[in-house]
């Protein structure tokens, strides 16, 4: 892998954001393309974005971001690295257009969205080139960090089918989401989640100090702690995302969503396999603590604020501190409906407490 900052488009003494002058010299310069040996070929041929901008001109509401209801279709989770009716190329299209509609509408983040999503021609560059943007500083330049992730993102192209089954996550679940390019680019509990991805192909590649690095930076610039060892799967929503914790082998499966303030954690000095093991489906809401090698099975929803020291089963709801499984332990009540997907952290409560203000 290369890693030569005297060939990275990256390193230059002016700005990387910075304003550009209206020629297809500047448009060229800045083309970003997923393999660092080819020479740029890809032609940037939406003139209209730059006249737009040049003319600092505002659209019609036609051309806002469009925000689509979650169809009654998407109520079960997806197959895993399946995007129904559409591929992972449809969906980078689809984001290339949502760019395009935000820079007709604010003419100013123009540069912004060109460097960061117009001038790729590919998911995996963007990504690539953002998330070493956020996690670079003065000892790890942007350059470096940008072939050690788009070196990895092309090797596993396993992490790329989680990318997109993240972003169609965060979409359907989460109604401050207006478009799959906001997720992208500002989301930081998705980008969090990106940054682990690569982080564990090193960790389970033996480049540990490497790996733990970058769960360092992650940490510091997200404020969110993510063990590389931890395993994830595919359809993840960090919603907020602040104060997450997960220990180093924590195992959490597909279509979960959790809140801010969650860990997943062990319970003391204890080494080997001690943390966490979330199933399919599960919400964990926010102020949560799940403590040592206990199992949350499929489809269950634990309560915000709730403390979890021993095994929840499938489809029931633990709440409080320490949690217990609402309608008792011997006949648990059970949810029709998974609790990653609904993201109901209230309809319980009245089921457990008299509570009332």
């Amino acid at each position: 892998m290369s890693t030569n900052l005297a060939a990275s488009p990256f390193l230059v003494k002016q700005p990387f954001f910075m304003p550009f002058k209206n020629s297809a010299s500047a448009m060229a310069a800045t083309c970003v393309h997923s393999s660092r040996t080819q020479t740029p070929s890809q032609k940037f041929d939406d003139e209209v974005v730059f006249n737009n901008y040049v003319k600092f001109c505002r659209p019609d509401l036609s051309d806002v971001v469009p925000c689509n209801p979650i169809s009654e279709s998407k109520t079960t989770p997806k197959p895993r690295g399946v995007i129904p009716g559409e591929s992972a190329a449809d969906l980078w299209l689809q984001m290339k257009d949502e760019a395009r509609s935000v820079v007709n509408q604010e003419p100013i983040l123009s540069n912004y969205y060109l460097s960061s999503i117009l001038s790729h021609d590919s998911m995996d560059s963007a990504l690539a080139n953002h998330i070493s943007i956020k996690l670079s500083d003065s000892s790890l330049p942007v350059g470096t960090l940008y072939d050690l992730f788009l070196g990895v993102l092309n090797d596993d192209q396993e992490i790329m089918l989680a990318v997109s089954d993240d972003l169609l996550a965060v979409k359907e679940r989460d109604p401050a989401c207006i478009g799959y390019v906001h997720c992208f680019l500002n989301f930081k509990g998705f980008l969090a989640c990106q940054a682990h991805r690569i982080a564990h192909n090193l960790w389970c590649k033996g480049r540990k100090i490497l790996a733990l690095l970058i769960q360092n930076r992650v940490s510091e610039v997200f404020a969110v702690d993510i063990h590389p060892g931890a395993k994830i799967g595919r359809g993840i929503l960090l919603d907020h995302a602040t104060g997450v914790v997960i220990g180093e082998t924590a195992v959490i499966g597909d279509n979960v969503s959790i809140l801010h303030n969650v860990t997943l954690g062990g319970t003391g000095k204890v080494s080997g396999d001690r943390h966490p093991k979330i199933g399919d489906g599960v919400l964990i809401g926010a102020g949560t603590c799940v403590l040592g090698n206990v199992r949350i099975e499929e489809g269950a929803k634990i309560g915000a604020g709730s403390v979890v020291l021993k095994r929840v089963p499938a489809r029931t709801t633990a709440v409080g501190n320490p949690a217990r499984l609402i309608g008792g332990k011997e006949n648990p009540t059970k949810l029709d409906k998974m609790p990653s997907l609904t993201m109901d952290q209230t309809s319980h409560i009245s089921e457990w407490s008299d509570y009332v203000i």
